[in-house]
């Protein structure tokens, strides 16, 4: 403890003594030994240098400047489905000692502890504050206790809390040493937009940063990775370095590895920006029918809605012409035939979609993949198609209970779509065009939820179409989210975004090229899509689908994504002037809406 005043005066009999032991020189002093003050041991605990020091579950938190308890930074985290937004770090501490740790909070259900103490773990929590609140608690180090993890966090289904000033008031433990730097670092399997890595761990070491050409590209618990998004055909050179809580070491040596040269997944042989659109051929609605041969210039990829099933788990796919009772001006099967040639003549791609609102495609059976690859080989060659547009929507694709992994599904839909598609590429080769129009309930969803969730309960379609995307990511040609007929989706800022606007799709897009952990879960990472994968979807007009967006929040959202302006208030993790372009529900509704979408496009791009 720190003395409060000088030391007691020495008199009497004890002052003589002493004068003659100093007299013969047997005593050089006579004062209590220096007792050191216990001090702060907690790094960066008013979080004035952003995170420096803390790790959140699940990207969930976050530095403010308002609110603060002092200074000019405050932590905020925001739980996310079965994420509570735990932060943390590990403090070296002495053995066998006491600790006072306390915090300031702001909130809902806000804990305060301590774990790895070697003796009682200990946390305390306030149940609503609205103000600032103090939180305070003591713990004793167990006999062999070097450091302890000290955090705070929120609850399920709660509004993001605030902390501040956090103080872990002792005894200063060994500061612990840099890790040593990697070695043994080599490259595995390649692919054209991925490099497996691998390397010997190191002593001291609690994870690893990955760096591409310097810059860090992942960072893992693990003495392996895989690095994507890279394009084909490039060479790349990776190192690694050691993390602790002291900090990084220096870099491994660095590898060199090239990636493979691209199939379907390099373009399809699309322009560098490509404007999608569905032409409603089967059937007709509002819009009115479109022949083939009127379809606009304008447009680089047709889909043809819809190729659908005889049933539900068939996977038997038709597709033919619109009726003439339904469609007047449909043209004849051989006119339709030849308007295709004339269109691929001219550079653009026709797809067979399949799926769309009313058909559900639920491959169970292996029968029913090899149905499935059949049916819709028949479809293309017939019409002498340039690929295949999956647009499953409904109940199409969903996870068993206990199917939690992206990387490993096991849930026969999927296992079985992923296995047909793969088939219909190896058959029709690197020209092969495939694309996917999944909604935002089965991709970007899963950044909160994934199938029913760890403990049941929850849909199993969020998330579904993450474990098909990913599988299928070397061959994917482009992948464009359906922006619209949406609910609020939070998007990497931890925030809910909304159609009809600018911020809806950089925020969704953003999520695509950046990648993010699945449900929350750091150790399960979505990797990145490259930007000449992705392409924004929106409805043509306001009859088209809800969340239509107008041209100049078009213009917004491009600006964004490509040039890093007009970002508004979300904070992008890149920029993408490669994004391929755009999407749109449909070709027949942007001709009733006078081509107010394409024209838009074809301005922007200069087309």
């Amino acid at each position: 403890m720190e003395r409060t005043g000088p030391p007691a005066r020495l008199t009497g009999a004890v002052a003589a003594f002493a004068a003659a032991l100093l007299a013969a020189g047997g005593l050089t002093a006579l004062a209590p030994s220096a007792v050191a003050a216990d001090a702060d041991q907690a790094r960066n605990g008013g979080f004035e240098s952003g995170l420096d020091g803390w790790s959140c579950t699940g990207g969930s938190g976050a530095t403010v400047g308002t609110p603060a308890h002092s200074g000019t930074s405050a932590l905020k985290a925001t739980p996310a489905g079965s994420d509570n937004a735990k932060c943390s770090q590990k403090v070296p501490v002495q053995p066998a000692s006491t600790y006072t740790l306390s915090a300031w909070v702001q909130g809902s259900y806000v804990y305060l502890g301590a774990e790895g103490t070697g003796t009682t773990d200990v946390s305390t929590w306030t149940q609503s504050s609205t103000d600032w609140k103090q939180l305070t608690t003591t713990f004793k180090t167990g006999p062999s206790t070097t450091s302890v993890s000290v955090y705070t966090h929120g609850w399920f289904g709660t509004p993001a809390y605030y902390a501040d000033d956090l103080t872990l008031i002792g005894p200063g433990g060994a500061p612990a040493e840099l890790p040593a730097t990697p070695t043994g670092l080599k490259a595995g399997t390649a692919t054209s937009s991925s490099v497996d890595l691998s390397w010997t761990g190191s002593a001291g070491a609690t994870g690893y940063n990955v760096y591409r050409g310097g810059t860090k590209v992942a960072s893992v618990t693990g003495t392996s990775t895989t690095v994507t998004g890279l394009a084909a055909s490039t060479a790349y050179n990776f190192q690694v370095a050691a993390t602790n809580a002291a900090g990084e070491s220096a870099k491994s040596a660095a590898v060199t590895a090239t990636t493979t040269a691209g199939g379907g997944g390099t373009g399809g042989g699309l322009p560098t920006h490509a404007l999608v659109g569905y032409l409603h051929s089967s059937f007709a609605n509002g819009s009115g029918y479109t022949r083939m041969a009127d379809v606009p210039d304008s447009w680089d990829v047709i889909d043809l809605a819809f190729g659908e099933p005889t049933s539900v788990t068939s996977g038997d796919i038709r597709f033919s012409l619109c009726p003439v009772a339904e469609c007047p001006n449909v043209e004849s099967v051989a006119e339709f035939k030849a308007a295709i040639k004339a269109k691929q003549a001219a550079g653009k791609k026709v797809l067979i979609s399949i799926g769309g609102q009313n058909g559900q495609v639920q491959l169970t059976t292996t029968a029913a993949r090899d149905t499935f690859v059949s049916s819709v080989s028949k479809i293309i060659d017939e019409y002498g198609l340039d690929g295949l547009d999956i647009d499953f929507e409904g109940h199409s694709l969903s996870l068993n209970t206990g199917d939690t992994d992206f990387r490993n599904p096991t849930t026969p839909v999927v296992v079985n779509l992923i296995s047909a598609v793969k088939t219909l590429k190896a058959k029709y080769g690197q020209k092969f065009v495939l694309t996917m129009a999944p909604e935002t309930f089965f991709v970007q969803l899963g950044y909160q939820y994934y199938g029913s969730g760890p403990w049941g309960g929850q849909d199993p379609r969020a998330g579904a179409y993450l474990p098909v995307i990913h599988a299928l990511r070397d061959d994917l040609t482009l992948l464009h989210v359906q922006d619209y007929n949406s609910g609020s989706i939070m998007g990497l800022d931890n925030q809910y975004h909304s159609m009809g606007g600018a911020d809806f799709h950089i925020a969704m897009t953003d999520m695509l090229l950046t990648g993010f952990p699945v449900a929350g879960d750091q150790t399960k990472v979505f990797p990145p899509l490259r930007p000449d994968q992705v392409a924004i979807g929106l409805p043509a007009s306001t009859q088209a689908g809800n969340g239509h967006t107008s041209p100049a929040e078009v213009t917004k959202a491009l600006n964004c994504l490509t040039k890093k302006t007009d970002c508004g208030s979300y904070a992008t993790h890149g920029t993408w002037p490669a994004l391929r372009g755009l999407m749109t529900w449909s070709i027949n509704w942007d001709r009733f809406n006078n081509g107010e979408f394409s024209k838009n496009f074809d301005a922007y791009f200069g087309s």
